[in-house]
């Protein structure tokens, strides 16, 4: 459970940053508990993404791995974030990705700080 958490709240950070720097990946909402309760949700929105269709897309995709040596992880990772984008509008959360290449931009974005605030967060298995 510990480690369920951490993901989010790494998913969480890594999107804040995205929504930060890229200008066409936005979260709105009338004050700051109201984004920050956004955020939380379409942070666990992305991870259930993330866990349940990702692997399957990349299964399906795998000769496409091969031949691009990974680079497609790009564009499947652009895919979920619209598919989050996509879910999020279904479920009235502020969050929303304009267009594909925003989407691979704010993949990329996500992707390194995840990674990152991952290797720096505790995961509970001292």
């Amino acid at each position: 459970m510990k480690n369920f958490v951490v993901k989010t709240i790494a998913n969480a950070g890594a999107m804040a940053v995205a929504i930060w720097l890229v200008p066409d990946i936005t979260l709105t909402g009338e004050n700051t508990g109201k984004q920050a309760l956004t955020l939380i949700l379409v942070a666990l929105v992305f991870g259930v993404v993330n866990f349940l269709v990702k692997p399957v897309v990349k299964l399906l995709t795998l000769p496409l791995f091969i031949l691009t040596l990974g680079l497609i992880t790009l564009v499947v990772n652009a895919l979920m974030l619209l598919l989050t984008s996509w879910l999020a509008d279904k479920l009235e959360l502020s969050f929303h990705v304009e267009g594909f290449w925003t989407a691979v931009l704010g993949g990329l974005i996500i992707s390194i700080v995840s990674w990152a605030l991952n290797v720096i967060l505790p995961d509970g298995k001292d």
